[in-house]
């Protein structure tokens, strides 16, 4: 059963980790997707190939999703190229991480502009579409960081709370056309983002923390956006689903 069968999906920064599981994860469901990326020519175009390769319409875009006016580029071409804009997921992201005593104010904004945003600028952009369709869904990626801060981490902590309370807000401006927003929160997912936490008492360290005992992987946050992407759903907004292995527990 496909459960995004013909639907239009955005998802921004897709190239690797956790936005490539979702884009190929949305491509099995039969969804045709535009995806971004900032700097590897090399794995946008390998994933452009792959989504190609499962028989639905692919398009990689070379985008940064923090400057408005480059996702405003982005969303009028995926309307034309594509008919309309069903689904978004937000996940572009960095981290920038130090002690806020040593923490440059440049540093502070990169975060700020690629994290939060950039989910500002998607947002504002593809809820007219949706809006005139009276239906969407919108998928902003938060972390457990956001819900739970960590020292060395609060510019990327502030960015990742910060989608929370706007996606529940503009859930509530929204759900009268029938436009869900919701995110999610990751915990610690193997990706290159989080490659140095894999090795020796650090690892130990953090999966001692986990009830689960394992680090999540991009399948199991695809899997979760699936669901709030689908009509499976449809009763769903302004909601934080946490993916961590009960480590918010």
């Amino acid at each position: 059963m496909k459960l995004l069968d013909n639907k239009v999906a955005i998802v921004t920064g897709a190239s690797r980790g956790i936005g490539e599981a979702i884009a190929l994860k949305f491509a099995d469901h039969g969804a045709h997707v535009a995806f971004t990326y900032v700097s590897s020519d090399e794995k946008a175009k390998a994933l452009e190939a792959k989504l190609l390769a499962k028989g639905v319409k692919a398009k990689a875009y070379k985008s940064n999703a923090g400057v408005f006016e480059e996702c405003e580029a982005l969303v009028n071409d995926v309307v034309k190229e594509f008919g309309t804009v069903d689904i978004c997921v937000n996940n572009a992201g960095i981290s920038k991480d130090n002690l806020l005593l040593r923490m440059s104010a440049d540093q502070w904004d990169e975060v700020m502009d690629v994290n939060l945003k950039s989910v500002f600028n998607m947002t504002k952009l593809v809820i007219r579409p949706m809006m005139k369709a009276k239906s969407g869904s919108i998928i902003n990626m938060s972390s457990i960081i956001g819900m739970k801060g960590n020292a060395g981490q609060s510019s990327y902590a502030a960015s990742k709370a910060g989608i929370i309370g706007f996606s529940k807000s503009i859930a509530q401006e929204l759900g009268s056309r029938n436009v869900r927003v919701n995110s999610v929160a990751p915990g610690f997912v193997e990706t290159d983002m989080t490659n140095y936490l894999k090795d020796g008492e650090g690892a130990k360290a953090y999966l001692d923390k986990i009830p689960l005992g394992k680090f999540g992987s991009p399948e199991d946050i695809a899997n979760v956006c699936l669901f709030l992407a689908s009509d499976m759903s449809a009763y769903v907004t302004g909601q934080t689903l946490s993916v961590c292995g009960g480590l918010n527990t």
